[in-house]
């Protein structure tokens, strides 16, 4: 069994005690040490310029031509935090249960607890930045519900919380590449981990403007490169959110845990055709005021505003009364796949259920003709009323559904079908957030440890931004203690040559494959296999297939991609070639590891194993453990087991009713 390496002692006293005891680094010494980030999204911006601060060399890398590009801009909804500022009942325990119980009884106690005591200090530091949260008539933080919980804990900056979050961490990283502490290389993609005498001492980048490989020394590597839900093709990841710097890493002896624990996001824009090449998420918060139906009439094909009330099925009211349309985006997303398949879905489609405002806007109003005691007033009147409050709290998600469908949500509900959004899975890390490999270190969405098998909504912000402000800071000293007396290697050292000759070597050998078919055909047939046969439902024969097509298409493609342009120059289709490359490889593991895990639990949704009603089965007797695979060879791994050992939490099947 893997050793998580975490503290002794009571749940609640574990990271206390571990801040109390870990090894430092002083400031003097701070200053001979380098440290490289890759990424700078909320995890990475965030760790760069703690790091910084404290006095490490940063050198930090993106493939973007800003840290403000990072995909967590594109988050929407909110980040959780148990402030308790409703007075509601919310509190870190709380937080803790709702989040280990939200994953399935799939994720390791110990940091989850942490990351619920350290919640409410996010929420400090990024107020002191200057983020714009959404504040109630006194000025107080504002907050709303999201899915899997009972209490309001949702902090909020309208439906653009993810950027307002990364502006405050990259003002906060900007203010320390001014004074000279980090160095920023943008447009850079890492290519591989350079390792020496066992540790990862530094990495080999692409310019991706110029095309030259770069090699760079680093006392440690930090990984902060997001999730991989762009291996199903079609996601609500940016275009370019890729797995390669996780990849090469697991392929140099990073274990890869739960690669099949993929989360499907229930609110998304319904695909339209075969055209498009992303989807388009619609925010849980929506889920915290809207109402979703289907019509109680199969193949109905009125429109829904000619539907009467009683026509309608609630059906997540219905089947989930105690949290209604607040349950968890797996329970949410299955359940809308249900209505689909059995003849109930809506639009040209059919594959799609509807998310209402009527009620809300409704609701919003009387309350505003009460607060300004207004009297008698038409119904009309009192919708134009809840519409200005829904502008206000909801307006640039309203405006962008519109602009993307040419419906007016205000007017008629809201299409939404799920889709895939964040990955639970990652690279293993201990405690310490250290991945396998000494000195490698996974923070935020590319590594496994918080979200067990299902993420709640408003928890990958928090997950960001804990790890590198105010994890890893503590974490990654405890390692550089004993590097001190390490100077910084030449890059000149026969590590760094070869490690180069490796990555120049593979991209030499994609180019000259002149095949006929294009890089984004194979990604596109590759997507449609995994959401086929590993989406939001597996079965063991339609996984045995998706292995065996995914090797076919791994063969094919290596010897008949076609990759336009050069080497040397900035080429697209060249970097894009890579990574579905690594895409491929991924494919095959994530159906290993879901034909591995024979029960169904969040996001893993395995149709031999369900109960009577159609929900989830765990086998917690078999299947309490984090998969951790290590790479042996083409088309090998083997499985090592971390034991989830639950001291405060009694695992028990998840009802939501």
């Amino acid at each position: 069994m893997l050793d998580a390496k975490i503290p002794s002692g009571s749940l609640e006293s574990k990271w206390t005690d571990y801040k109390g005891h870990v090894r430092l680094v002083n400031p003097a010494n701070k200053r001979k040490i380098e440290v490289i980030i890759v990424g700078t999204g909320l995890a990475g911006a965030s760790a760069a310029a703690s790091l910084g601060e404290l006095g490490y060399k940063v050198k930090a890398f993106c493939f973007q031509d800003s840290p403000r590009r990072a995909h967590s801009i594109a988050a929407q909804g909110g980040i959780n935090a148990s402030k308790n500022y409703q007075n509601d009942g919310d509190s870190v325990f709380r937080l803790f249960y709702d989040t280990i119980k939200g994953g399935d009884y799939r994720a390791r106690e110990a940091n989850v607890h942490r990351l619920a005591e350290v919640s409410g200090a996010i929420i400090d530091q990024c107020v002191a930045q200057g983020v714009p949260f959404a504040r109630e008539y006194g000025g107080l933080l504002s907050n709303r519900s999201f899915g899997g919980t009972q209490v309001q804990r949702t902090f909020y900056a309208a439906g653009q919380t993810g950027q307002q979050l990364l502006i405050g961490a990259y003002q906060a990283l900007e203010r320390q590449v001014a004074l000279g502490n980090v160095t920023m290389h943008t447009r850079h993609e890492m290519l591989d981990v350079v390792m020496i005498d066992g540790k990862a001492r530094g990495i080999i980048a692409r310019d991706l403007v110029s095309g030259k490989l770069e090699r760079h020394f680093g006392h440690a590597v930090l990984l902060c490169t997001g999730g991989y839900g762009n291996v199903f093709y079609l996601s609500t990841n940016a275009m370019g959110s890729n797995v390669t710097a996780a990849w090469k890493a697991h392929k140099k002896g990073a274990y890869f845990s739960n690669p099949c624990f993929t989360q499907i996001h229930p609110t998304c824009i319904p695909v339209s055709g075969d055209h498009q090449s992303k989807l388009t998420l619609m925010s849980e918060s929506l889920r915290n005021d809207g109402r979703i139906w289907v019509p109680k009439k199969q193949h109905d094909d009125r429109k829904a505003n000619e539907i009467p009330e009683e026509e309608r099925d609630y059906y997540l009211e219905r089947r989930y009364p105690a949290f209604g349309n607040l349950v968890p985006r797996d329970v949410a997303s299955r359940a809308a796949k249900e209505r689909c398949d059995a003849g109930y879905g809506v639009g040209s489609s059919k594959q799609a259920v509807y998310l209402d405002y009527s009620d809300a806007i409704e609701r919003y109003g009387k309350a505003e003709v009460n607060k300004r005691n207004l009297g008698n007033i038409s119904h009309d009147e009192i919708m134009k009323l809840g519409k200005d409050v829904v502008k206000e709290k909801y307006g640039n998600l309203f405006d962008m559904y519109e602009k993307i469908t040419g419906e007016n949500p205000y007017e008629v509900p809201m299409r939404i079908y799920p889709a895939v959004h964040y990955t639970m899975g990652g690279l293993w890390v201990n405690y310490e957030l250290q991945t396998t490999i000494p000195g490698l270190y996974a923070l935020g969405e590319c590594n496994f440890s918080d979200h067990g098998a299902n993420r709640l909504g408003a928890s990958a912000l928090m997950q960001g931004l804990a790890d590198g402000y105010f994890v890893i800071p503590y974490t990654v000293g405890n390692y550089l203690a004993d590097e001190i007396s390490t100077g910084s290697v030449p890059t000149s050292h026969p590590a760094f040559e070869e490690t180069e000759k490796a990555v120049a070597d593979r991209i030499n050998t994609l180019k000259s494959i002149n095949g006929k078919q294009t890089v984004e055909s194979f990604h596109k047939r590759l997507g449609k296999i995994m959401w086929d046969k590993c989406g939001m439902a597996r079965s063991e024969e339609g996984l045995k297939q998706a292995i065996q097509q995914i090797r076919d298409l791994k063969k094919e493609f290596w010897s008949d991609v076609r990759i336009p342009g050069s080497i040397d120059e900035f080429n697209p289709e060249l970097d894009k070639a890579g990574r579905v490359a690594d895409f491929i490889e991924l494919g095959e593991l994530m159906c290993i590891d879901a034909l591995d895990r024979n029960e169904s639990c969040g996001g893993h949704f395995r149709e031999e194993y369900q109960t009577p009603d159609g929900e989830a089965l765990r086998d917690d007797a078999n299947y309490m453990y984090v998969s951790a695979w290590q790479y042996s060879k083409e088309h090998e791994w083997t499985l090592h087991k971390e034991s989830l050992d639950y001291e405060v939490v009694k695992p028990s099947q998840r009802s939501y009713k």
